[in-house]
């Protein structure tokens, strides 16, 4: 059986032999009489050198892998101090980095939970289909550096301490790190500045998705996706099943609270239907009364408008109103709220003086005029006047 050649660096063939080529006989002949030189010379019998070689080979074979290793792991690290480099390059360049969220930390809560409990002047914005708070990154700061924070961490010592600007932003930063908040922007109307008509959209009411740059400058929007603790919802929940179970056992209920019951429901009932008659009545009213004495009569005007309960049947009548009075009647509401505002502005400045200016705009607001739309002026006596169908205004957005 041919051998590698001892002397052969890495056991290669030796008297010229190409990898993978056959020797001759005479070749085997020649390197068994070497081995058995080479043997000789080093006291040992064939079998023990040969084993001997071996061993040599394969420890010359691991450290070449060993070495292989060692290179594959210096050019990982170099690839990935190349990435940190670079990614630090972009930073500074002030272009878009992906932020690497990882899980809430306990000081993140802490910080989100006193943020909630905070008058940050929140809006409802629609973000992925859900309604959620969304606020200004300069009422997050000025409530982290207020007297309440200092206070709250007090009694809560995972809330991080703030003593000026850079610490509260640095706090404030810990909400998008922890994936509880996250800047948003408004996502703009894909049909703005066609002929068509655009989609009507309520009062302050953004649809918003999320910015990848998070940064803490004062007029940029945040979205809460922390919605603090769960312990109400628990309670509805318990209170949601207590009641599908009274309903379930019914049956098994005393006779006299199934009697209340039974006269419980037949009067919701009649307060129902009462609704309905009142309801039709209001509108032959209309009708009968759009024909006689134009512009036509409500009977509590605001029965199906959003608003409180109470406030539905305030006032009692009022004279129907067209679009073009409508919007005539809003100016001059307008206008009585800036002449408010300025008042309330000036009363700042004169102490009571400003009192008296803003009882003065109150009192033109009350004593203002109420006219009746439509064909004729008819005096409403103090009522407010009805539209036929709701409407929904497009304001600026603050």
């Amino acid at each position: 059986m041919a051998q590698p050649q001892p002397g052969a660096p890495g056991g290669t063939p030796p008297f010229g032999l190409q990898p993978g080529q056959q020797p001759t006989p005479d070749q085997i002949r020649q390197m068994q009489a070497q081995i058995a030189a080479e043997a000789q010379r080093a006291g040992m019998p064939i079998p023990a050198y040969i084993e001997k070689m071996k061993a040599q080979a394969m420890q010359q074979h691991q450290m070449r892998q060993q070495m292989m290793a060692q290179q594959q792991q210096q050019q990982q690290l170099a690839q990935q101090q190349q990435q940190q480099q670079a990614q630090q390059r972009q930073q500074q360049q002030g272009q878009q980095v992906p932020i690497a969220p990882g899980p809430p930390k306990p000081e993140a809560l802490a910080v989100a939970t006193f943020l909630r409990s905070q008058n940050l002047k929140m809006r409802t914005c629609i973000f992925q289909e859900k309604r959620k708070d969304m606020f200004k990154v300069k009422r997050a700061i000025r409530a982290l550096l207020s007297p309440a924070y200092a206070k709250a961490r007090t009694k809560n010592p995972l809330l991080p301490e703030v003593n000026d600007r850079v610490t509260a932003e640095n706090t404030f930063k810990l909400l998008p790190l922890s994936l509880l908040a996250l800047r948003v922007s408004k996502i703009e109307d894909e049909h703005e500045g066609h002929n068509h008509g655009k989609k009507k959209r309520v009062k302050g009411l953004w649809t918003v998705k999320v910015e990848s740059q998070q940064e803490a400058t004062d007029e940029f929007h945040y979205v809460f996706l922390y919605d603090g603790p769960q312990w109400k919802n628990k309670l509805y929940a318990a209170g949601a099943l207590a009641l599908i179970l009274a309903v379930v056992f019914f049956p098994v209920w005393p006779y006299h609270l199934r009697l209340g019951v039974w006269y419980l429901s037949m009067a919701m009932l009649g307060v129902l239907g009462l609704f309905f008659a009142m309801a039709l009545f209001r509108l032959i009213l209309f009708m009968v009364t759009m024909f006689t004495a134009a512009p036509g009569f409500w009977l509590f005007p605001n029965l199906f408008e959003d608003v409180g309960f109470f406030e539905s049947f305030k006032p009692g009548w009022a004279w129907h109103e067209d679009d073009k009075a409508f919007k005539i009647r809003k100016k001059e509401e307008r206008e009585r709220k800036r002449a408010r505002r300025e008042a309330k502005a000036d009363g700042k400045k004169d102490g009571k003086s400003g009192k008296k200016a803003i009882e003065a705009a109150a009192g033109s607001e009350m004593a203002g005029p109420a006219t009746a739309t439509g064909n004729q002026s008819v005096p409403l006596g103090g009522a407010q006047q009805r539209t036929t169908s709701a409407r929904v205004e497009e304001v600026e957005d603050d």
